[in-house]
């Protein structure tokens, strides 16, 4: 059955129309000005390219704005072994495209019969039967069709006498935290914050690493020492590298829920092996949340937490003894409310 739902377009002031099936998709109107990608993290870049997808479709008269994604990542399919690790899980995603202005969202469930076909079979097979877009909108990197053979060369080729045209944006720079100028990417980002370094990687996203997970009963180590935490089971993303983060905190009682924007609590993240109490070092991940009471909002087990990475406090180390470790999560508390801004 022919699957389709509704994303708020907050930019537009519309409601962002979003397909997730191939069987029906003569219900996206013809002639749209279309991007196609992973969007994986809709960063900086990403955003560069839908603003010239929406400029596109203004200047040759298209029936509006479409984004075509992918979920899984193609590779999780073809090569599962060399997938890229998740920045945005799709409900996350959803929520972010809608809120570029995107009128349209089609989210290609992948399967090895359209993975394989040629570049000028998924023009004419695909493109063309299904979707008859007016441009396409890509940047210089784009790679179609098996084995990644088409690129926007073969794209130009294969619009001008199929009777779409092709424009090409130049990749965003963006600058890190060592000053240097560096492209706005997903496999950038992504190393940024397998080494720690959540605030560049906030930088090029334009907003906060969200992490998300739901709450699961942990050891009660952090309120026998004063410092409640939630332990999170996250979804399948990228964990930052093990430290201790400032952040912010959202809950509800669903992937949705934490994937919309709502309400935010201060909190301190952990992300690290139990050193001082265990010897099978497992890894954990908590949040102690700086403002939050159990009796006012109640307890947090079994409900969702989205977890935003602000800025990395310290490394994780071995304490001598529970009295020094407690001392030193009183220090890690002061030093996240001075990051966040809060009293």
């Amino acid at each position: 059955m022919f699957s389709r739902c509704t994303g708020i377009n907050r930019r537009a002031g519309r409601v962002m129309r979003v397909y997730e099936s191939v069987q029906e998709l003569e219900e996206v109107p013809p002639s749209m000005a279309l991007t196609i990608g992973n969007f994986d993290g809709v960063h900086r870049g990403h955003g560069r390219i839908i603003e010239a997808t929406r400029r596109a479709a203004e200047r040759l008269g298209a029936s509006g704005t479409a984004a075509m994604t992918f979920d899984p990542h193609p590779l999780a399919v073809l090569r599962p072994e060399r997938a890229p690790g998740v920045l945005t899980p799709l409900p996350l995603k959803k929520r972010l495209l809608a809120e570029t202005g995107l009128n349209v969202l089609i989210v290609i469930r992948d399967d090895f019969s359209l993975l394989n076909l040629s570049p000028e079979e998924f023009v004419d097979r695909f493109l063309m039967e299904r979707l008859r877009p007016r441009v396409l909108v890509e940047g210089p990197d784009f790679r179609f069709g098996y084995g990644r053979s088409g690129d926007v060369e073969t794209l130009r080729s294969l619009g001008a006498t199929r009777g779409f045209e092709v424009v090409v944006v130049e990749p965003m720079e963006v600058q890190d935290d060592r000053g240097q100028g560096v492209v706005c990417s997903s496999s950038r980002i992504r190393q940024w914050l397998v080494d720690g370094r959540v605030e560049t990687a906030a930088a090029a996203l334009g907003r906060p690493y969200r992490l998300m997970g739901t709450v699961h009963a942990g050891r009660g180590i952090g309120r026998a020492l004063g410092f409640p935490t939630a332990n999170i089971t996250p979804v399948e993303q990228i964990l930052p590298a093990e430290g201790v983060y400032a952040g912010r905190v959202q809950i509800g009682d669903s992937l949705d829920d934490v994937a919309a924007a709502g309400a935010l609590h201060p909190a301190v993240f952990s992300v690290g092996r139990a050193k001082t109490f265990v010897r099978d070092h497992p890894l954990l991940l908590e949040a102690h949340l700086l403002d939050y009471e159990e009796g006012e909002g109640g307890p947090l087990y079994d409900r969702w937490l989205a977890m935003d990475f602000i800025d990395r406090i310290r490394s994780q180390q071995r304490f001598a003894s529970a009295e020094v470790l407690a001392e030193q999560i009183g220090r890690d508390c002061q030093r996240a409310r001075q990051i966040l801004g809060t009293t």
